[in-house]
């Protein structure tokens, strides 16, 4: 094939776009969401589209300590954490976050994705078997099928299905689970501690990616496996630093003996420059504001769920049901979602549609994340737009043909 016809052949559907004049997607940011608000070129929204659950992203202390990583060690050591890019800030991090989850240790990845997406390459061999989550993200399963190894998805959080998988699964050397803690589009909590049983019964390795729920489930903050009171976790735990963390990172947490394997061995972290010592700085003064005022954010974030709800549902707009404080309205197809998406950013409120290929083309959403950084008062606003929109019988309503 020549160059010319390859790249020709490179194509992206933008046709619901193009059929409601909106493209959703690449918006330039011009500012942080300061209390739940940020820029998109120009127009300042209520961000009800980023992760940013405890709303502490631009939290002068996060900033306070951004800044002073940077003034010590500068914008980066630029070397690998192997070679020049191990600093005492990120050997701190990854021992406070060890304690956090409540696993032996934990080590720092440049992204949640790269913390996925290289895990398995460094510990799954041919003659293993990965069963994955039906939903899992796409990190875990690219990095499952990277491997060359078995692989199977079992039904979305069905523990009936899981164990019949895992009954047929004995003549592999090894087995691994992997699952989302909450998953990301639909809010759905996985049953980690029946998952966990079943993993010990079948002597298999159960892999849970906490990164939507670390800093949001539990009495704490501190993830899935408070949330579960499972105090002995015998498999390995995965997050990204950029959600409810408010920076940007990823970690793999478990055995101190898996940790210092993957130290030494897996690639996806001994040949990529490490994480900027400005991020390590923001994550540690995250982490410290969770100890010590949880209970205060958390308790504003499941406040604005709630309204949320209940809003949209008196509003007659169908919507997911969710465990976490994630909230999506179910859309007919992907035009519907967009056009449902373009209504709410000219009202003046951002959010996030997932269509294909993110989603099947049967579970077309629009997610909205309402942080702790949202005021009452604008939560009040953007139950007004929903019902502005439901009275027109607009994208995503009940009454919607």
């Amino acid at each position: 094939m020549r160059p010319e016809d390859f790249f020709a052949q490179l194509t992206v559907d933008k046709s619901a776009g193009e059929k409601t004049g909106f493209n959703p997607y690449y918006h330039t940011v011009l500012s942080g969401t300061e209390n739940g608000v940020i820029s998109f070129e120009r127009e300042n929204l209520i961000d009800l589209a980023s992760n940013n659950y405890l709303g502490l992203a631009c939290d002068p202390r996060v900033k306070e300590g951004i800044e002073r990583a940077a003034r010590t060690y500068g914008a980066s050591l630029c070397g690998t954490p192997i070679a020049t890019g191990y600093t005492g800030e990120m050997a701190r991090l990854e021992k406070t976050l060890a304690r956090f989850v409540g696993l032996e240790a934990a080590l720092v990845f440049p992204s949640g994705y790269q913390a996925n997406a290289a895990l398995f390459s460094a510990i799954a061999q041919k003659q293993d078997l990965i069963l994955v989550d039906h939903y899992a993200h796409a990190s875990l399963i690219h990095g499952a099928k990277s491997t060359g190894c078995k692989f199977r998805p079992f039904l979305h959080n069905n523990m009936g299905h899981l164990e019949r998988q895992l009954q047929r699964a004995s003549s592999h050397r090894q087995v691994f689970v992997v699952t989302e803690s909450v998953f990301s589009i639909e809010g759905s909590i996985a049953p980690i501690k029946e998952l966990a049983e079943l993993c010990d019964h079948y002597n298999a390795l159960p892999v849970v990616d906490d990164s939507h729920g670390i800093g949001v489930l539990g009495t704490r903050g501190h993830g899935i496996l408070e949330h579960a009171d499972l105090e002995h976790f015998e498999g390995i735990y995965t997050a990204s630093l950029g959600k409810a963390l408010a920076n940007a990172g990823g970690m793999v947490a478990g055995p101190a003996n898996l940790i210092e394997y993957l130290r030494y061995y897996c690639p996806g972290l001994v040949y990529s420059t490490a994480l900027p010592p400005s991020t390590i700085g923001g994550v540690l003064a995250v982490l410290d504001i969770i100890e010590k005022e949880f209970h205060t954010l958390s308790g504003r974030m499941w406040r604005n769920k709630a309204m949320l709800v209940d809003g949209l549902c008196g509003s007659g707009f169908e919507i997911v049901d969710s465990e976490a404080p994630i909230t999506s309205i179910r859309c007919e197809s992907a035009e519907q979602t967009v056009a449902l998406s373009k209504l709410l950013f000219q009202n003046g409120i951002a959010s996030t549609p997932f269509i294909p290929p993110s989603v099947p083309s049967h579970a077309c959403t629009v997610r909205l994340i309402a942080g702790a950084g949202v005021s009452e008062e604008d939560m009040k606003r953007v139950l007004e737009v929903f019902q502005r929109i439901a009275v027109q019988e607009r994208p995503g309503t009940k009454k919607s043909p």
